[in-house]
């Protein structure tokens, strides 16, 4: 395994963490409304932009794939935490309450990873950007698939095991792409 990637790996999630408290000053914790399958459907959204932006390859809207996928890894901790908890409608959920949520299900997604990039040899590090989007697509698709089938599967991992695939997915097209900026391409 490549020295860095648990780092790199922070980094990315640390990025991702400031700008969901940020947000979390701006507009609370609205989100406790929404259900699991509006969470896919915001997910949904972000990495269809995402491809979108990669098959043009170009955008009109000033921002480009780094803060989608920044949403995906957020929307995914979200709909983590909404499946521990449940919607609400109660929107003043304490910051640092959410902090520890957004903090255990950080690290759940680190140790899979780790576990995984053990086993597979860090296969992601060797895959294009949009491969990485079309995983997340794939995955989007099947945690819908289960969303619409009551949450039964047959041999199927759960959706939450599709959310922590999302967001470590995310975090690898985050590091490429800031490898890919430092590298000058």
């Amino acid at each position: 395994m490549t020295a860095d990637t648990a780092a790199q790996f922070d980094k990315a999630i640390q990025a991702c963490k400031d700008i969901f408290l940020a947000k979390m000053k701006d507009y609370g914790s609205a989100w406790r409304v929404l259900r699991p399958e509006s969470l896919t459907d915001q997910i949904y959204i972000k990495a269809n932009r995402i491809r979108s932006i990669q098959g043009k390859g170009t955008h009109l809207v000033v921002e480009d794939e780094w803060p989608e996928f920044i949403g995906i890894i957020n929307y995914s901790i979200i709909a983590l935490i909404q499946l521990e908890l449940g919607q609400s409608n109660e929107l003043t959920m304490d910051s640092a309450v959410v902090e520890k949520y957004y903090d255990k299900y950080a690290t759940e997604a680190k140790n899979l990873m780790l576990n995984k990039n053990h086993d597979y040899d860090e296969a992601w590090r060797n895959m294009r950007v949009s491969s990485l989007t079309d995983i997340i697509l794939m995955k989007l698709l099947r945690v819908k698939q289960i969303e619409d089938n009551k949450g039964n599967t047959f041999v199927s991992e759960g959706v939450d095991a599709n959310y922590f695939d999302m967001i470590n997915y995310a975090v690898f097209a985050l590091i490429k792409l800031t490898e890919l900026k430092e590298s000058g391409n």
